[in-house]
């Protein structure tokens, strides 16, 4: 499923509206670049699952829990080299928990990412707050008959 945004409003709405197809353990796989709007999406996932924590990049601190029931992480995979690595982040641990995992930078850890992944691809669009978000697996993809 392919939906065009227009502000990061529109962007977290969309996610907000998206957390509620998600089961958990699952990990929400972000592609795209920097500033494609992936903490945006976050934001939404936190507010549609009910979490009161505010939402920010963890580029410094790798892994933020922000609890919820289900617990959301969100994880920034950008330095994650090595199969230690990943193991250090807790994301083994996080998964096991039946998290709901938000993975930034989702390229570094393709190998690692279970069958019940969702991925979603963001990227700019036409104008400078325009996304275009691709999203693939999860309930979503499976009702939308792509």
């Amino acid at each position: 499923m392919t939906v065009v945004t227009n502000s990061v409003q529109e962007t977290e709405a969309f996610a907000a509206s998206f957390a509620k197809t998600l089961t958990p353990p699952v990990v929400v796989a972000f592609f795209g670049g920097l500033g494609a709007g992936k903490t945006a999406f976050t934001r939404g996932l936190a507010r549609g699952l009910g979490c009161g924590a505010e939402v920010s990049s963890p580029t410094f601190a790798i892994v933020h829990d922000y609890g919820g029931t289900p617990p959301l992480f969100h994880f920034d995979m950008y330095r994650v080299e090595t199969w230690d690595d990943l193991e250090t982040t807790g994301f083994f641990d996080a998964y096991g928990a039946g998290g709901i995992l938000a993975c930034e930078w989702s390229e570094n850890i393709e190998n690692a990412l279970p069958d019940r992944t969702v991925r979603v691809t963001l990227r700019r669009g036409d104008s400078q707050n325009q996304r275009v978000i691709t999203v693939e697996g999860g309930r979503t993809d499976e009702h939308s008959g792509d």
